[in-house]
């Protein structure tokens, strides 16, 4: 649980960086099972490339070569962050934070930033991804090893999620604010140890460095929110969507015609499961 002292510099800043959430021990599995993870989907020869495109690079920048390293729905891969995201030390906390006993996922990923050349990310709201009614959303930054300015770490706006969405100024599918107006070198830096989680609303401006140092930067995401908040756009649907890692879901159905779903009828079906859409007008019958 949280202190009363946390959740009010919680909601003054936008964030907060805590100890001892994961055991050491944790700590070691996820970090042999995420390693595991990558070497299983690079012998593969999967896709993993994800450095952002867009105009928000400078032209030193934009004359190197960088890279950053993508694996998303992690859960899919490795009961091991199952457990991380159901941990009662971790939901305790967040529903301190997010102000309700209603946790659901939202999605996970898994980035590597290469040593040397590894990219950073411009300053952002993660709002622009997947937009919601009540802003519940939260994002779990779990570091995998010690992170600074030299290897990549995160870069805040601090307070900024006050200022509600922002203008998107991203383009090909890439969201990111006016860096004139949101700087990365005027950003604050939140340099941290291995086992160190960062929690913030998706209405903070933030960005990570690039990674400059000899040793590859690991980090683990869980994007959450509150049961019932609901999207305002049709976009980033993702495998496990709607799972409670904490009390319950009020608004999900329990509809038969909805228990199998195919094709074209998966991602509505998915979204009308979890209680976040009309159901899809062509249901599958029992089998």
């Amino acid at each position: 649980m949280c202190t009363k002292e946390q959740i009010e510099l919680y909601k003054e800043q936008g964030f907060i960086l805590l100890d001892g959430v994961f055991s050491d021990e944790e700590m070691d599995e996820c970090s042999r099972e995420y390693d595991a993870m990558f070497e299983r989907a690079m012998s593969r020869g999967d896709r993993l490339e994800a450095t952002w495109k867009g105009n928000w690079k400078s032209e030193e920048e934009q004359k190197k070569q960088t890279s950053i390293l993508s694996v998303h729905n992690v859960q899919n891969h490795s009961a091991t962050f199952t457990r991380m995201m159901v941990k009662p030390q971790l939901t305790d906390i967040l529903a301190d934070l997010m102000e309700t006993n209603n946790i659901q996922l939202h999605h996970t990923k898994a980035h590597i930033k290469p040593p040397k050349h590894g990219s950073r990310f411009p300053m952002h709201q993660d709002y622009q991804y997947f937009p919601h009614a009540k802003h519940s959303m939260v994002a779990v930054f779990i570091h995998l090893e010690d992170a600074g300015v030299e290897n990549g770490c995160l870069a805040v706006y601090p307070g900024s999620h006050k200022l509600g969405p922002l203008p998107d100024l991203g383009t090909e599918g890439y969201h990111y604010v006016d860096p004139e107006k949101f700087p990365i070198d005027k950003a604050t830096s939140i340099p941290a140890k291995k086992g160190q989680v960062v929690i913030f609303p998706y209405t903070l401006v933030h960005g990570s460095y690039l990674n400059v140092s000899d040793t590859p930067r690991r980090m683990l995401l869980f994007q959450l929110r509150a049961a019932g908040d609901t999207p305002t756009r049709e976009i980033h649907v993702s495998p496990g969507q709607g799972l409670m890692l904490r009390g319950t879901n009020d608004t999900m159905e329990a509809n038969l015609d909805l228990r199998h779903l195919h094709g074209e009828e998966a991602v509505a079906g998915l979204k009308a499961a979890t209680g976040l859409s009309e159901p899809p007008k062509k249901k599958v019958k029992d089998q």
